[in-house]
């Protein structure tokens, strides 16, 4: 799960229409708290360019200056440094680093704020490859590259409740010889024929056709309902994966980002047929801020959390930054030779005092998803409504709200029943953003409380606390002609004293795609800069 149907969403949003008349009579459910994410200082951005600038308190130089600490932030400034850059500062909005991948810890047990796994990476992401090789998790052995199962996911993986039992895996169940069998296996087919047309992660290393371009012009469910592939169950799992990855569903992702979901990774297979492997993730109790713990750490003296840059312009020697101090309440001024924008670039388009024709475009084309992340501490594990697959990672109610819950303790070598905590995440439709951002704590972990109850009756006697959080613009979504759009193709390729870094760039938000796009240009603006000395 990174982050299903248009009905599903329908029923979230009444759900949330409706859930502030709702009383909130569990005392978790009332003393639930807000976490990071802090908009409100997102939001300062758009009243400074409305007024006279502050006048900075202090004045600061460095060599490089890197704007934004999520993953491509930090792959970025990782790159500078094995290139010899030593004088750089990450400025960052948050107070700690790592963007959607933070984490957290709830009675003294850790859970992530975002992003969860990471799949074992394949040839394609070889810088990714690269770096976990450096931190210990993949190792070359006999020619072929191993994981260090020690901290790849435990079994049981998957399972989904449906029909009132929990099935092994996330796709609906299909009975031999049924429609939904035969529609599968159609399904399947086109995948194959997708991965021989070429798909990669991360996008960029697959080349672009007429035929990539073909799939990107068109919604996914129009292109499905060309394909005939119409089955009910079917279109909820793929639903369900364009939101998982993109934040919305097959009315409004591309075909091709909806192929792109199986065709670059592990295909597509119906019940009964390939082998059954699964892809291998890693995965830690506090998800992939276990990753980025160990990407900042050689960074810490040069990052600066708590910084919002509200404003940036080249000078004729470099490049000048207005960032004001969140704790200190006083503004600073940055003047560096070269920077680094890793921010979506809907904020780089507003912090750049003249910003180019392609950054303008780019963001005026790039809708981006917001989301609700949950986290409740048990006291105990819950028992399981119903018969089935037993207790798994990643647990997923047919036709739910949310897109599931992960458990926290999953990764826990000890038999014995023990507290733990439950990850749930919430895709919602863009018209719910400022209900997110508006809503009470109280009223949302009301919902998400109701989401759980019909799969697990003892919750309230087990839930002891609940902690939110919200992101209203968390990723990217992949609409028709975003992935062709030739703006972020020309600011992948930016050269001179001001460049861009972020999965925004591949038009869709994972952590494969971040650190590629960090990584290349950190590299690409190093051995400028040694050009240009």
């Amino acid at each position: 799960m990174s982050w299903r149907r248009r009905s599903v969403l329908a029923a979230g949003v009444a759900l949330v229409a409706g859930c502030e008349q709702r009383p909130a009579t569990h005392p978790a459910v009332a003393g639930a708290q807000w976490l990071g994410a802090a908009h409100a200082r997102g939001h300062r951005l758009r009243t400074a360019r409305s007024g006279a600038p502050p006048a900075p308190a202090v004045q600061r130089r460095t060599d490089v200056l890197v704007i934004g600490a999520g993953i491509a932030g930090l792959a970025a400034a990782r790159a500078l440094q094995r290139e010899g850059v030593g004088d750089l500062a990450l400025l960052e909005l948050e107070d700690q680093p790592g963007g959607n991948s933070r984490g957290h810890a709830l009675g003294g047990l850790s859970c992530p704020l975002g992003a969860h796994y990471l799949p074992v990476p394949g040839d394609a992401a070889h810088e990714v490859r690269d770096w976990l090789q450096q931190i210990g998790l993949m190792s070359l052995r006999a020619g072929r590259w191993v994981a260090d199962e020690r901290h790849l996911c435990h079994s049981p993986q998957e399972r989904l409740f449906f029909d009132g039992a929990w099935h092994e895996g996330l796709l609906p169940p299909a009975e031999p010889g049924s429609a939904t069998l035969e529609q599968y296996r159609a399904f399947a087919q086109r995948v194959a024929a997708a991965q021989r047309l070429g798909f990669a992660l991360p996008t960029q290393r697959a080349r672009w056709t007429a035929e990539h371009a073909a799939l990107d012009a068109v919604t996914f469910v129009d292109w499905l309902t060309r394909e005939r592939l119409v089955d009910e169950r079917l279109r909820w799992y793929l639903d369900y994966a364009c939101r998982d990855d993109y934040g919305a569903g097959l009315g409004e992702v591309s075909a091709w980002a909806g192929l792109h979901y199986f065709a670059s990774r592990h295909g597509f297979d119906a019940p009964g047929d390939g082998d059954g492997a699964r892809d291998a993730v890693f995965t830690w109790p506090e998800g992939n801020a276990w990753l980025v713990e160990r990407l900042a750490a050689p960074l810490r003296d040069r990052l600066h959390g708590g910084r919002t840059v509200l404003r940036m312009a080249q000078t004729r020697d470099g490049v000048d930054a207005l960032a004001w101090d969140e704790s200190s309440g006083r503004a600073e001024a940055w003047h560096a030779r070269a920077v680094l924008l890793c921010v979506p670039l809907f904020v780089a388009a507003r912090l750049i005092d003249q910003p180019s024709d392609a950054l303008r475009a780019a963001a005026a084309q790039q809708p981006h998803a917001p989301w609700l992340v949950a986290n409740l501490q048990l006291r105990a594990p819950l028992l399981d409504r119903g018969i089935g697959a037993p207790a798994a990672w990643d647990n997923v109610r047919y036709g739910g709200g949310a897109l599931g819950y992960v458990d926290a303790g999953h990764q826990r070598l000890s038999p014995l029943p023990q507290p733990t905590v439950l990850t749930t995440y919430w895709a919602l439709p863009r018209a719910q953003r400022g209900a997110l951002l508006d809503g009470s704590a109280a009223s949302w972990a009301q919902q998400v409380v109701d989401e759980l109850l019909p799969l697990h009756p003892d919750l309230p006697e087990k839930l002891e606390r609940i902690v939110l959080m919200r992101y209203g613009h968390a990723m990217s979504i992949p609409v028709p002609g975003l992935r062709s759009s030739p703006a972020l193709a020309a600011l992948a390729r930016s050269d001179g004293r001001v460049r861009f870094a972020h999965s925004d760039l591949s038009a869709y938000s994972i952590f494969e795609e971040a650190f590629t796009h960090g990584d290349s240009a950190g590299t690409r603006l190093a051995r400028w800069l040694r050009a240009a000395a």
